[in-house]
This record gives structure tokens, C-alpha cells and sequence, in this order.
């Protein structure tokens, strides 16, 4: 009789992983039932994760000891199928440490809040004998955990949001006994109390760094609340940075939720800096173009005449570079149960603590065959949008030695089940622009591998089922790294006349490349109006200026930013070659081998003076048509009541938007102008506001740098 012949071992451990997944599922659609509420019901739904996470891990100690030799027959692809069946037994754990956790904390909350039953019963069974063996055992339980726990120091005031939570106040010392991977630590204060506390409010306490801190004072401490006297009224601390903290552990119940589902790797997070954008106009980049005040209050800080060139005085700033976005590799996939509207990196100026310039978007692009990478499209043109624009400048005066780029890779996402939208951090990375010494970092291409978690967190991976901690042989460990989710920038050198550019634009401020000759004009039309046609410097009456009270405005709508630019490009090329280019003009044509002789042979003929005239005469005249193009593009769109209000990562409502801008500028183009498009009956604007007309520099104005 013929033996039987035996199964490949490939396909029967993947057949092992199917039927473990089915076994997953049913469990997890088992722990939705409203009898697993039931204590008894969750004990046996807690074993039997434990039993199937041994199982899972059996079946990969198994998948990773085979080899491409074991198999009795060729197979295709074997590396990629073996892959996958990791990824699998992967998300199968994840999906059962989740469902643990949630029990976990059930029970805990149940623990911090008994019935009135278990009361009752627990005061008839007592006696005295079972008090002393209770006590002695506790002490020794709490000894056990104090000397294996770590003290943490709270650096804001909590409050209990639900049962089982632990309140406790800034300044508290709390022993931390378990750190769950969602963010919520079991911890125990001084009276042996015991509960679930945010990670975020904590820091590692060092006696020694308490006892400096006492004497130094705590100006720089991060605090929830203003510290009052007893009975005094207690206030709302309104710090942008703490708010969005708090408001990122507001939302950490959802992210559980999706955690728990597998929607999302754990290390995904609420968008930090989408929430820091979300408290105002403090770092936007229409705060950050305004002007700053000296602290005197009695001058400009980044703004000043110059008056032997007739314009703005050019400033350079320790800070001033191109950085070019290339491509976001390796980035995990969220699950089917969340719909993605848009893929995103936003970064910002940072010191490891504060964030230091406005907070700039750039929208990725993905194709269906590669979707786990992101691509950015650099020096955009006037076809594309800006919001789509991979190059961006950045510059800043600050002076802190860590000073460097955060970048957060984000995903705008809405909830296919409860339609609930929302944004997620799916990995951020830091890069110092100096050194230890000092020095700038050189400019080339850097690949910067993502962490998980907030900047705020250290040590978290973005998805720890491709941990790059990889133990094993060094090419496994190099296949680990492969597979890291990763950023790709690169730093570009400037030649002179970038630089020079950079220099006229505010001290610090992070935006687009396409758009940068805009700001520009921008920045030159505000210091005509401030600088040289002000009656008196000390006047603080209103301005007569529509274009200077509107035009940050487009900062914060880019499709309007692109009509504009659009139209401005258009109107250019249409310009006359004496009209857009500063040429000298002399009586005599003469040819010249560089500028430094034309200068010799304009003096020697006296014409230095009518060269000036010129180059002045050339420059108003740019300016002049640059706001009368603002006029016809940009002030019927910003007050026209047909245009929808922008709204971030809504398909939708963007594709409204942009055909109402397509149309209007399509009847501008017909009729020369928006005159005809403003008379129109057709056409319905806004209730005139006097805020239109006027700008109002001192109620604008940057008092105080960030």
C-alpha cells in the first residue's frame, strides 16, 4: 500500500493561519454580544486569547524556521506568500491584544466601582483573621510593586474621566505598575490608590532634577490649570500646545476602538499638529506673514525701507533653505472599515518641545498598484495645485540649538459605519538642522525612517509587526529595515539669487515655492503703505487697502491661491519685454560684456541717474498690475456668496469650489476683466464689511515672536 503523500508545509501552515483566523473573528464577533459584559462571560473570552495567542505564535516559530528547501516541490513567489502569512499571523495578534486590553480595563473599572452585592457579601464573610492575613498580604503586594515599579512625576492636574481612572495633581509622584501600549498606564499614588493615568501628563521624576528645579523656579513647566489659592476660581489654562494634548487623550477612545478592529496600526496616533491648527491662527501661515512688532511696540522688527534701492530692506536669517519632498515609502495601509480623503505630510519648525513657524500641508499622491507609497510632485507649475507642491521654503532667526524640521505623516479618514471623521498621525520624524557643534547639516538626500506614537512619545513604532528591532542574522535584520516606513527629503543649497529672494520674505515662515513671487509683491506693496507713504509713523488709523486686508486670507484657501496665480502668470506673459524686465536705458546702444562695465559706462554718460528712474519706474509698474489683477481675481471669488467655505480633505465641496473659480476666471478671460461679472445680476457677494476695504495693522500685527 502506497504511503500518503505528505502536504507541502507551506500550504499546510497556511491552512493553519486561515483556520486561525476564522477562530479570531468568531471570538472577536462573540466579545460584541451584550452577554460579554458578563464577568464570567469575559474570563472565558480572556483564555481563550491567551490559548489562540500561543497558537498564533507556534504557527510563526514554525513559518520562520522554513526555508525554500523544505518544500518538496518548487514554488512561486515563496518569499512573498511566506510574507504574507506573517503579516496575517501579525494582525491576528495585534487584533487579540487589543481585545485583551479592552477586557482588561473592564475589569478594572469594575474593580475601582463594586456593586452594592459584592459589598455586602464581602462585610458578612469577613472576620478578623482575614483582615490580618488581607493586610499582610497587601504589603507585601505593594512592596513588590514599588520596588519594581517607576516614579513619574505629573506635570498637570488630572481628573478621572471615568471609573477606574486615577486623579492626581501636578507635582504628584505616582508609581507607574503597568504601560499598556494604548497610552494609559495603571500607576499608584502616595495613599496606595490605584488607576489608569494618561501618558502624556507624566515625565520620569530624578530627585536630583526636582531639587534644581526648585531653586531655578518652574516658569517652563507644562500646566492643565493656573495654580490658585483654596477657594479661588480655578482657570482654564489656554496654551495651544497642552489643548491639543488634551484634546488628543479626549479622542484616544477612538483610536482604541479602531486599534482594537485592526483598522490601524498601533502606532497611529491623533494628528498633533492637525489639532495644533485647529486652536487658531497661531500657527497659521496668514499670522506668521503679518509683520512683528519690536518689543517696544514703536517700530517694525522684520520690516525696514530701504531707501537707496526704493523697496524693502532685505533681511537674512539663520534659517533659510529648499526643502524638497520626495516620496513616503513603506507607509501601513488602515483597514476597509475606514475610507481615506486625503494623504498628507505636514511640517513645521521644532525644538523638541515647541513648535517655532506656521504649520505647512503638502498633499501626497498614490497609486492603486503601490499604495503603501506616497509621492509628491516638486516645482510645481501653474496647471497643478499648490497644495500639491513637494518644494517649500523655510526660513527662521530662532536661535535654539535643536532647532530642526518635525514632519507628520497624517491621514484625513472617515468612518464607513458612523461617518465620523477625523485625522491620524501615521508616523513623524525629527531632523536637527545643526549638529552637536553647531554646524548646518549638508544638503542631500536624507531618508528618515518614521517613529509611532506623538513627537511628545519616545521608543514607539508605527506598526510593531515590522519592528525594526529585528533580532536574527544581519540580512534579516537589513530585510527589517527594508520594510520600515520611511520618509525621503532632500536639503538644496542656495545660490545667490535664492537666497536673496528668501531674504525679502518675514523672518520665519515655512510655504510654497510656486507661490513665493506672490508673497513678495505681497511683502513690497505692505512696505510701500507702512514704510513710505504713511503720513506719520506713529499713526495707528486704518489703511485704505483692500488687497493688504484680504490677501493672507489666501493662505488658508489654495484653490483661490491658485486662481491667483493662474491669473498672474497669464497677465505676465502678456506683458511687454520693456514692461516685466528692468533694462537699463542709455542714450547710446552699446554693447557690454558684463554689469560692472555697463555701471562704468553709465556714470561716465551721466545716466545713472535716468537708469534709476527706470528701475523704479519698471518696479511700480509690476505693482501696480499685480493689484489690479488681485482685484479682477481674487476679491469677487474671497466675497462671493456662490463659493462654498473651504473645508480641509472634503472631495466634494473642493470640486464645487474649483468649478466655480474655473468659470469665473473662463468669463474674466472673455471679458477682459471681472467688471462685467460684478454687475451682473446673476452674480450675489457678501453684505459689504468695512473689514473688506481696511486694513487694520496694529490689530494684525505679531507682538510677540513665537
Amino acid at each position: 500500500m502506497l504511503a500518503r503523500r505528505q502536504r507541502d508545509p507551506l500550504q499546510a501552515l497556511r491552512r493553519r493561519s486561515q483556520e486561525l483566523k476564522q477562530q479570531v473573528d468568531s471570538l472577536l464577533s462573540e466579545s460584541q454580544l451584550k452577554e460579554a459584559l458578563e464577568p464570567n462571560k469575559r474570563q472565558d473570552i480572556y483564555q481563550r486569547c491567551i490559548q489562540l495567542k500561543h497558537a498564533i505564535d507556534e504557527n510563526r516559530n514554525a513559518l520562520q524556521k522554513l526555508s525554500k528547501a523544505d518544500e518538496p516541490a518548487p514554488v512561486a513567489n515563496y518569499n512573498q506568500r511566506k510574507e504574507e502569512e506573517h503579516n496575517l499571523l501579525d494582525k491576528l495578534t495585534h487584533q487579540l491584544q487589543g481585545l485583551a486590553l479592552t477586557i482588561s480595563r473592564r475589569n478594572i473599572t469594575e474593580v475601582g466601582a463594586p456593586t452594592e452585592e459584592e459589598e455586602s457579601e464581602s462585610e458578612e464573610s469577613e472576620d478578623s483573621g482575614e483582615e490580618e492575613e488581607d493586610a499582610e498580604e497587601e504589603e507585601e503586594n505593594e512592596s513588590h510593586k514599588q520596588s519594581t515599579s517607576e516614579e513619574y512625576v505629573a506635570v498637570g492636574n488630572f481628573t478621572a474621566q471615568q471609573v477606574g481612572d486615577l486623579t492626581f495633581k501636578k507635582g504628584e509622584i505616582l508609581f507607574i505598575i503597568e504601560k499598556k501600549p494604548d497610552g494609559w498606564w495603571i500607576a499608584k499614588d502616595a495613599k496606595g490608590n490605584e488607576g489608569l493615568v494618561p501618558r502624556t501628563y507624566l515625565e520620569p521624576y530624578s530627585k536630583e532634577e526636582d531639587q534644581e528645579s526648585s531653586e531655578e523656579g518652574s516658569e517652563e513647566d507644562v500646566e492643565v490649570v493656573d495654580e490658585t489659592a483654596d477657594g479661588a476660581e480655578v482657570k482654564q489654562r489656554t496654551d495651544s500646545h497642552w489643548s491639543a494634548i488634551q484634546k488628543a487623550i479626549s479622542e484616544i477612545n477612538t483610536v482604541d476602538v479602531l486599534t482594537t478592529m485592526g483598522a490601524i496600526p498601533a502606532g497611529f496616533r491623533p494628528s498633533t499638529l492637525s489639532q495644533l491648527l485647529e486652536e487658531g491662527n497661531q500657527f497659521r501661515a496668514s499670522y506668521f506673514l503679518q509683520p512683528e512688532l519690536m518689543p517696544s511696540q514703536l517700530a517694525f522688527r522684520d520690516l525696514m525701507w530701504d531707501a537707496t534701492e526704493g523697496t524693502i530692506r532685505s533681511r537674512p536669517s539663520r534659517i533659510s533653505l529648499i526643502l524638497t519632498l520626495w516620496s513616503c515609502k513603506m507607509i501601513p495601509l488602515p483597514g476597509m472599515s475606514i475610507q481615506v480623503l486625503s494623504r498628507h505630510v505636514r511640517l513645521c519648525l521644532f525644538d523638541g518641545n515647541k513648535v517655532l513657524s506656521n504649520i505647512h500641508t503638502v498633499r501626497a499622491t498614490w497609486q492603486s498598484k503601490k499604495p503603501k507609497t506616497w509621492t509628491f510632485s516638486p516645482q510645481v507649475t501653474r496647471i497643478l495645485p499648490c497644495l500639491l507642491d513637494g518644494d517649500c521654503f523655510i526660513r527662521s532667526n530662532s536661535v535654539s540649538p535643536d532647532l530642526g524640521i518635525l514632519f507628520e505623516l497624517g491621514i484625513s479618514y472617515i468612518r464607513n459605519s458612523t461617518g465620523e471623521r477625523g485625522e491620524l498621525s501615521c508616523g513623524w520624524v525629527f531632523l536637527k538642522l545643526f549638529d552637536a557643534s553647531g554646524v548646518p547639516i549638508p544638503a542631500k538626500t536624507y531618508e528618515l525612517f518614521l517613529n509611532g506614537g506623538t513627537p511628545y512619545e519616545k521608543g514607539v513604532d508605527v506598526d510593531p509587526s515590522v519592528s525594526r528591532r529585528a533580532h536574527g542574522s544581519v540580512f534579516y535584520q537589513m530585510m527589517a529595515m527594508r520594510r520600515q516606513p520611511q520618509l525621503l527629503v532632500k536639503l538644496r543649497s542656495l545660490n545667490r539669487r535664492s537666497r536673496n529672494v528668501l531674504s525679502l520674505l518675514p523672518e520665519t515662515l515655512i510655504g510654497s515655492m510656486c507661490s513665493i513671487h506672490l508673497l513678495i509683491f505681497y511683502r513690497q506693496i505692505l512696505g510701500d503703505v507702512l514704510l513710505k507713504d504713511r503720513m506719520s509713523l506713529q499713526s495707528t488709523d486704518l489703511i485704505s487697502h483692500p488687497m493688504l486686508a484680504t490677501f493672507p486670507m489666501l493662505l488658508e484657501q489654495p484653490d483661490v491661491m491658485d486662481a491667483f496665480r493662474s491669473s498672474w502668470a497669464e497677465k505676465e506673459s502678456m506683458l511687454k519685454r520693456s514692461e516685466k524686465l528692468l533694462k537699463p536705458v542709455s542714450g547710446k546702444k552699446k554693447k557690454t560684456k558684463n554689469w560692472s562695465e555697463l555701471y562704468h559706462i553709465l556714470r561716465t554718460m551721466h545716466c545713472f541717474c535716468l537708469y534709476c528712474y527706470k528701475i523704479i519706474r519698471d518696479k511700480e509698474f509690476l505693482k501696480s498690475t499685480f493689484l489690479l489683477v488681485y482685484h479682477d481675481c481674487v476679491l469677487p471669488l474671497l466675497h462671493s456668496t456662490r463659493l462654498p467655505p473651504f473645508r480641509w480633505a472634503e472631495e466634494e465641496t473642493e470640486a464645487a469650489r474649483w468649478k466655480i473659480i474655473t468659470d469665473f476666471l473662463k468669463q474674466n478671460q472673455e471679458n477682459q476683466g471681472a467688471l462685467q461679472a460684478l454687475l451682473s445680476p446673476d452674480g450675489v457677494h457678501e453684505p459689504f464689511d468695512l473689514s473688506e476695504q481696511t486694513y487694520d495693522f496694529l490689530g494684525e500685527m505679531r507682538k510677540n515672536a513665537v
